[in-house]
């Protein structure tokens, strides 16, 4: 029965992605590209981390989950003096990953390609 449960805790944790480490996204803003940084951890399906950019500097990363190649966070950002969750839905292949970004009273999402920084 022990080895019957590692072996299943061992595939379950064999097939998330392994997304720790340093990645970098840019998107084209109307005032130019915007570069965010993603440093993420995992510990089994849980992801936690922070992201930066030059209009929120380092924020963390909250209610991060990996599941398989798919991930998903929340980073809580303050702007001019609003608070408001950005929710990240992000799919990983390989050293590279797409990421959908949902703003709250935006009805597009934004999307982007972070590559793993080597």
């Amino acid at each position: 029965m022990k080895t019957l449960l590692a072996l299943i805790v061992f595939v379950l944790t064999a097939s998330a992605a392994d997304v720790s480490g340093t990645w970098k996204a840019a998107i084209e803003t109307p005032n130019g590209p915007m570069e965010t940084t993603f440093k993420f951890q995992v510990d089994g399906s849980k992801l936690t981390g922070s992201t930066s950019n030059q209009f929120m500097g380092d924020t963390a990363i909250s209610d991060g989950k990996v599941d398989g190649d798919n991930l998903t966070f929340v980073v809580n950002a303050s702007f001019n003096g609003n608070d408001f969750k950005l929710n990240y839905k992000a799919k990983v292949t390989g050293n590279e990953m797409k990421l959908t970004l949902e703003i709250p009273g935006r009805d597009q999402p934004i999307e982007m390609t972070a590559k793993r920084a080597s």
